[in-house]
């Protein structure tokens, strides 16, 4: 951990060169801790065959002055064998005993010490015993003794004293010399090692300069190796300019890309706001939209989108949830959106929202397309469609309106004849008729009212309604032309659905379409002779937090091959000249219109099914 600490801090140079010379030293310690011990033990035991060889020399020719009692010859014997070559140094005594312990001979010019005389003693069987004396005459001596034989019988002994001093000396001279080629040796390698650590980090510093000139923006650095690089780092320098080509191919991509989100951005023919995922604050907005909201851009930026199309507003929180980092690709639509310009006039826009990154932060970029010429357009084929329905009803209508009109000319001359006889009107017959009268007269409001309110222009906004309300009103103008028709009219609305969003001028329309339809359907040529006669249902109901309405008939149907083309403009089933092919199309914009869905269920010869469903409303408490 120490190391890990003390390297961390060091540059790659520095930790080659030490490193190297850690591994170098660690090796040297060790070969040196093992050749000492196999220098000093070899040398040991070198000297100590050598001591073995003089005191086996000198027990070899001490015999017979041993038997003759020759201490002169024995003495001079001792002495040659101490100072023959350079065994002065090495031997530090020599001492001949008999075989009562008697000294015969000895080297030392002072008095025999005593404590030599039994210190290294021969076994009767033993040829040799070398031990370590210490304080012999003031130094350590490895005492080798000997024995000296006449034939099979022990006369005597021979003790040779090796000083330790003198093997010390040799030993550590062999040691200096050992340590001064280790010193060498490591010497050489720091300055293999220095060397060879520059040669390695030389070419990683020119990588590590391109880097920090990368680093800085600085695309255009060259990598200069001097001429000298291993494979490795060559290919981690092309590994480099690679990186470096395509950063810069990235670059060229991104300003192209740039550019072309800038010429869309600023050239759009629609408005287009950037807002923050977040707060929803507009970020940045293209002329087009300052022109159609009416803002300078100064007054548009940091402007909060709930003052531009604040039903939107409400929703984009559940299309975008807050710091959707992972919704990258997610879009959203909402048409036909409120939104209003600087004056306050409101106008109606397709909204197209999608999540994007702006400046390394969430974002939604919003594109308006203003459609308020479209709808009123459509408004007016709406309106020119119900001028059209009801010059198709007049017939009907007039009869419908005539029955209460011929009550009350009845009621009014029944009262008139009276009068001009001069008789008394009963109070109770006076009031039956004027009661007649009166019913009759609010009957024919009430057909003119439907009327009324089924022509007029229809209103864009949407409102809380019961869908309910448009149903009746069309019954109240078609009933009696289905009457006169003999359709069976079966109605079913009751009065405890939840209310829903939606236009009820525009309802009216669907409603009047569908009925229409399936009067047509019933009263085709082609429809079936049924014995319960011709039938159209009308239900409200309540499925799965929506409010349903179908309509249904009995009557011709329509082919399999024909149901995914019939909400189709232009396209219809009737005979040329009965139909233009746009009351479907209409009536499927208007339920899109107010977030609904409708389906069709048919069966040629069996009738027709169409179900409309509405999200439903919480019901105010």
């Amino acid at each position: 951990m120490r190391l890990r600490r003390f390297l961390i801090p060091m540059n790659l140079k520095n930790k080659i060169l030490f490193s190297t010379l850690g591994v170098v030293l660690l090796v040297s310690v060790c070969i040196a801790l093992v050749a000492r011990y196999i220098l000093i033990s070899s040398l040991t035991r070198e000297l100590e065959f050598r001591g073995l060889g003089i005191a086996q020399s000198v027990a070899d020719r001490s015999a017979p002055f041993i038997l003759t009692q020759d201490e002169p010859s024995l003495v001079n014997l001792a002495f040659e064998a101490v100072l023959v070559g350079e065994r002065k140094d090495l031997v530090s005594y020599v001492f001949i005993l008999d075989t009562d312990q008697n000294v015969l001979a000895s080297t030392f010019i002072v008095p025999f010490p005593e404590k030599l005389r039994g210190a290294n003693p021969l076994m009767p069987d033993e040829k040799q015993s070398i031990r370590t004396l210490d304080d012999v005459l003031g130094e350590s001596v490895y005492d080798v003794a000997v024995p000296v034989k006449e034939g099979i019988y022990n006369v005597g002994s021979v003790h040779v004293g090796l000083s330790q001093r003198h093997i010390g000396a040799i030993v550590s001279k062999l040691r200096n010399i050992f340590v001064g080629f280790l010193a060498g040796i490591v010497i050489f390698i720091f300055f293999l090692s220095q060397s060879l650590a520059r040669n390695i980090t030389k070419p990683i510093r020119a990588l590590m300069r391109v880097a920090e000139e990368i680093r800085r923006d600085n695309l255009e650095v060259t990598m200069d190796f001097g001429g000298r690089a291993d494979n490795e780092v060559v290919e981690l320098a092309d590994s480099f300019s690679n990186m470096v080509r395509h950063i810069k191919d990235y670059r060229a991509e991104l300003k192209r890309s740039q550019l072309k989100y800038r010429s869309l951005f600023h050239s759009g023919p629609d408005p287009i706001f950037v807002l923050d995922m977040d707060t929803h604050e507009v970020l940045d907005a293209n002329p087009m939209a300052t022109e159609v909201f009416g803002y300078a851009r100064r007054d548009l930026v940091n402007k909060y989108f709930s003052s531009l199309a604040p039903e939107v507003e409400s929703l984009l929180p559940q299309a975008f949830p807050q710091r959707d980092m992972d919704a990258q690709s997610r879009c959203a639509s909402f048409p036909k959106s409120l939104a209003y310009r600087s004056n306050g006039e409101p106008f109606y826009v397709n909204l197209h929202v999608c999540s994007t990154i702006y400046e390394e932060q969430p974002a939604l970029i919003v594109s308006a397309t203003d459609i308020t010429d479209m709808i009123e357009k459509d408004a007016q084929l709406i309106q020119a469609s119900k001028m059209k329905s009801l010059g198709e009803m007049s017939a009907g209508i007039a009869h419908e309106v005539n029955q209460p009109l011929n009550a009350i000319k009845v009621g009014s001359e029944y009262l008139e004849l009276l009068a001009s006889k001069g008789e008394t009107i009963p109070p109770e017959t006076f009031g039956k008729v004027t009661r007649q009268i009166s019913q009759q007269v609010d009957r024919a409001s009430e057909i003119i009212q439907a009327m009324r309110q089924f022509g007029r222009k229809a209103e864009l906004l949407k409102e809380r309604m019961n869908l309910a309300s448009p149903v009746r009103n069309v019954l109240r103008i078609l009933r009696q032309q289905l009457q006169l028709d003999s359709i069976q009219l079966e109605v079913h609305l009751p009065d405890n659905l939840p209310p829903i969003l939606g236009q009820e001028n525009r309802l009216q329309q669907v409603v009047f379409n569908l009925v229409t339809n399936a009067r047509d359907a019933v009263c085709s040529e082609e429809a079936p002779n049924r014995p319960e006669g011709r039938r159209i249902q009308v239900e409200l109901y309540q499925n799965n937090g929506r409010v349903c309405l179908r309509v249904a008939d009995n009557g011709v149907g329509i082919p399999a091959s024909r149901l995914d083309k019939i909400f189709e403009p232009f396209y219809t089933t009737k005979d040329t000249g009965k139909g233009m092919g746009l009351g479907l199309a209409i009536t499927y914009g208007i339920v899109k219109d107010c977030n609904g869905e409708i389906t069709v269920e048919s069966e040629p010869g069996n009738g027709t099914s169409f179900t409309l469903s509405f999200p439903a409303l919480e019901v105010s408490a």
